[in-house]
């Protein structure tokens, strides 16, 4: 493989500097993971500090629901935009883009 087919295989496929779906909401992205990360992090805490179990598990709930709706986000930007761009190309990338985001929405589910 050579240098730019090892990248374009690192990045999933997208290529150096390729737009993604989410990147007009990438700021609100990485507010939403900054906070999730702060939440995690008074999980900890709370652990350290001996909280009772049901106060802890209320935020683990917390922190669940706040990934699963940044999982959400992302799918739904990742369908009206790669994998919608894709389909209206055709052929075997098309097919792919449905298959690659199939199996992430079943990730996601399992969870």
């Amino acid at each position: 493989m050579t240098t730019t087919e090892d990248a374009a295989a690192d990045d999933g496929g997208h290529g150096a500097g390729a737009h993604v779906g989410y990147m007009q909401r990438k700021d609100d992205y990485l507010r939403r993971l900054r906070r999730i990360e702060g939440q995690a992090r008074g999980l900890q805490r709370m652990v350290e500090e001996e909280a009772y179990c049901i106060d802890i598990l209320t935020q683990v709930s917390a922190t669940t629901r706040a990934l699963q709706n940044v999982a959400l986000g992302l799918v739904e930007e990742h369908l009206a935009h790669c994998v919608a761009d894709a389909v209206a190309t055709g052929g075997p990338e098309a097919d792919a883009k449905v298959r690659e985001a199939s199996e992430a929405i079943a990730r996601l589910v399992r969870s």
